[in-house]
């Protein structure tokens, strides 16, 4: 991760083809095509490697979380339990709909806690949206019986997991709903782009359509096609599916060099005392991007990165300080900083974050260091790196 380290023939020769035809459009202009259709190849390839009967290719991962929950009808005042370490598009996606997001705690797993998630549900929680941080998955079966036992939907987040499973299925196949991200610094990419996928043959149309201003898509005369409903623009390019393409084909060989230097790398660290990693649920598999360990202390995780970073240790992370991936530094959506006014439906239902206690997550967050796993590292690069790290953890 991410993807673009490794651009080569087959990307350029993706795009060659689309700036031959010279549309860049994903609908329409048939008789210039010379039968290319990129998007729609995205998703076939998509459909085929998750193992569910759609996928939609859109304009972000952020677009595709937001036409997932509009597809199931998530609207003003429904509310959307979500963790408090994610990225920021978690709720912007929800708010953007008049929804209400509800943050609750991680646990081990850097994922939702469930128990937090049971203690969470209200008569307005419509989802839960488990998002499957640095490449691993939350307690899904647990999620999956709470989801049953209040009619809820579960909506999977997997924009830093692709490839990932969890008991032999992909991650984003097993809930109602999954998303991924294809922006730039994805394990694929896109350069910008995002993807939902479902079984689900009434939410898939409703995605299709909203996505592109209402458009039916019937027949072949896009000037005819009638709106069923409101729809907005969250329509990708040829030219950004063209790149993912070429880069869903070489998921399997991106995914094999993160696993050997993740390997390397969690071998090494093993051997310092004190030093655990975060937990994968039974029958999980991560998809190795990113490798997480939690120290004794929040101090000594906060001096261990600082360290790392003195050392030239690089793309290590420590979220809990993190502007865009840790509730701690949400103050835009705490302090409710926008440009237009909220509705009274998500005033009325945010939560007062003066009040409400995340020390849990806090317990976990506070003490993870987050280390990405490049794909251009070489074996002596991934040794020295390894080496590096654990004189650095040794020493303090």
């Amino acid at each position: 991760m991410p993807g673009f380290e490794l651009f080569g023939k087959e990307e350029r020769q993706q795009v060659e083809k689309v700036l031959d035809t010279g549309v860049l459009m994903r609908y329409g202009f048939d008789g210039m095509r010379d039968g290319h259709w990129k998007a729609k190849e995205l998703e076939e390839a998509l459909s085929q490697r998750m193992q569910v009967n759609h996928a939609h290719v859109v304009s972000s991962g952020t677009a595709a979380l937001t036409i997932a929950l509009a597809s199931a009808g998530v609207g003003a005042g429904d509310e959307v339990i979500m963790p408090t370490f994610t990225f920021v598009a978690s709720f912007e996606s929800i708010l953007a709909l008049g929804a209400v997001p509800i943050l609750v705690d991680v646990d081990d797993t850097l994922t939702l806690n469930p128990n937090a998630v049971e203690n969470a549900i209200t008569p307005k929680t419509k989802v839960v949206m488990p998002v499957h941080m640095c490449g691993s998955m939350a307690d899904l079966d647990a999620l999956q019986q709470i989801c049953k036992k209040h009619g809820l939907l579960l909506l999977e987040d997997a924009c830093q997991a692709i490839g990932g499973s969890y008991k032999g299925k992909p991650l984003g196949s097993i809930g109602n709903l999954g998303c991924f991200s294809f922006d730039y610094v994805k394990t694929v990419t896109c350069g910008e782009g995002g993807a939902l996928i479902t079984d689900n043959g009434e939410y898939y149309e409703n995605a299709q359509k909203y996505s592109d201003h209402g458009h039916d898509h019937i027949g072949n005369d896009r000037g005819a096609e009638s709106h069923p409903f409101l729809g907005y623009n969250f329509r990708i390019s040829e030219l950004n599916a063209a790149v993912g393409c070429a880069q869903i084909q070489r998921l399997d060989e991106f995914l094999g060099i993160q696993e050997k230097n993740y390997n390397m790398l969690r071998e090494a660290l093993s051997s310092v005392e004190r030093v655990t990693f975060r937990r994968v649920p039974d029958g999980g598999v991560e998809n190795y991007s990113f490798l997480n360990f939690f120290l004794p202390t929040e101090e000594m995780a906060r001096r261990t990165h600082k360290a790392l970073l003195d050392a030239g240790v690089d793309s290590c992370f420590y979220w809990y300080d993190n502007n865009w991936h840790y509730y701690r530094k949400w103050e835009h959506l705490t302090n409710q900083k926008t440009l237009g006014k909220l509705s009274q439906e998500v005033l009325h239902g945010l939560q007062d974050f003066n009040k409400v206690d995340f020390s849990v997550s806090d317990h976990w967050v506070g003490r993870n260091i987050s280390c990405l796993i490049k794909l251009g590292w070489t074996e002596n690069e991934v040794s020295e790196r390894a080496d590096t790290m654990v004189r650095i953890l040794k020493s303090l």
